[in-house]
């Protein structure tokens, strides 16, 4: 059975350290036949969490399918008891992210973390993983594509291969304010448990909403304890050489800090990402608020290319548009955040339920290695947000 830690995902940078003490036709089709892709649902430990309170802890060796496999899709959403999806006013899903590693079988502490391809140092190396938008981000790998796990030859003597999972949400039920708590608002959330890690300048972000923190809720607030669980799906095909061709997975994040290496020397570039920011509102006596607008941009050398065969963006509400832009400006990915417009889960008014992807025909875009590429993400500064995030998810095929 999995086992719990708790830990706020900042610190996840320590983390790492710690722990290591659309089909296309022809011969595809026709494999697929003998090979069928797969299908298996799982539920996280039980999350218990009571209104304003914030659960965001790591289950170490979950469930999830055996063998040499290649990843089709990873959905996941909350749900309760009875399997029923809990809208995101109750319970709102800051994030969810499943990290792959090696565990030591004679010393189960001796856990090393599987990095993805890139870029972030240190942070960032979740296989899968999204937030709010969860329910209505499409996920799926292309044909003939996929994800490689499993692989027997990659897994070093006296090791075996486990995953881990980290969910971060927030139960809202009769909060104060709702958008505070889940922007991790700090004057909103009074009982910190390392508050000598928040720094003086430190508004709002995943500092102040670590597990166990409690955002403020109105007085009298009728609701009690309740449980959740994260139901992720995973869809899968057993991997087969022949046909199946590997992605890699990067990770890009508007607020890295890089710093270009130097080859000859054997020095390497640096990515210093900083995973959140925030979004100052824009002045006051701006007559049009809807041309309020919070600009970020990040340009750097691409590390190794090939084809583009998927890309999403992950942005938090407020969140207008981010997209990744080759040299010359050309387009490689634009990704919006769909908001909800009613009452049910997967469609929450306000809420980003879901982010647009990129599917381009596999072979038509490619990113040279090198290649100066240029990630922009837009916010709406028409009020101020704590916390926000703007990163892209792409994965990648050699040419």
């Amino acid at each position: 059975m999995p086992t719990s830690t708790s830990t706020p995902l900042l610190h996840y940078l320590l983390l790492t350290t710690l722990l290591s003490i659309s089909t296309l036709p022809g011969p595809e089709a026709r494999t697929q036949t003998r090979n069928p892709i797969r299908t298996e649902v799982f539920r996280s430990p039980q999350i218990d969490v009571e209104p304003g309170q914030v659960s965001n802890k790591f289950y170490v060796n979950i469930d999830f399918p055996n063998g040499h496999i290649a990843i089709k899709s990873f959905d996941a959403e909350l749900v309760d008891g009875d399997g029923r999806s809990v809208p995101l006013y109750e319970a709102y899903l800051h994030h969810w992210i499943v990290l792959r590693y090696h565990q030591e079988v004679k010393n189960q502490s001796n856990i090393d973390i599987v990095d993805i391809s890139g870029v972030c140092d240190g942070g960032l190396s979740q296989y899968f993983g999204l937030g709010s938008e969860t329910r209505r981000t499409p996920t799926d790998v292309p044909d003939p594509y996929g994800i490689e796990v499993g692989n027997p030859d990659d897994v070093p003597a006296g090791f075996r291969e486990g995953w881990l999972l980290n969910v971060h949400a927030i139960d809202t039920r009769g909060a104060r304010d709702k958008v505070g708590c889940l922007e991790c608002a700090c004057d909103l959330y009074g009982n910190i448990s390392d508050a000598a890690a928040v720094p003086g300048n430190y508004s709002g972000g995943l500092l102040c909403c670590v597990d166990g923190a409690r955002c403020r809720v109105k007085e009298g607030v009728p609701y009690g304890k309740r449980s959740v669980y994260l139901k992720y799906t995973v869809k899968y095909l057993e991997w087969d050489d022949e046909w199946i061709k590997p992605v890699r997975i990067y990770i890009l994040d508007v607020t890295d800090l890089w710093t270009k290496g130097d080859e000859d020397k054997g020095i390497k570039d640096k990515h210093d990402c900083q995973i959140e920011y925030d979004v100052l509102a824009c002045p006051k006596d701006m007559e049009d608020r809807n041309k309020c607008m919070d600009s970020r941009s990040f340009k750097f050398a691409f590390p190794k290319g090939g084809d583009v065969i998927y890309g999403v963006g992950h942005q938090h509400i407020g969140g207008t548009s981010i997209a990744l832009y080759g040299e010359g400006g050309r387009e490689i990915c634009i990704s919006h955040p769909i908001y909800g417009t009613g009452d049910e889960a997967g469609n929450e008014r306000g809420y980003v339920v879901g982010m647009s992807t990129c599917y381009p025909t596999p072979g038509s875009l490619k990113i040279g290695s090198g290649e100066m590429v240029t990630l922009v993400s837009n916010y709406s500064s028409a009020v101020r947000h704590t916390g926000v995030m703007s990163l892209f998810y792409l994965l990648i095929a050699d040419n």
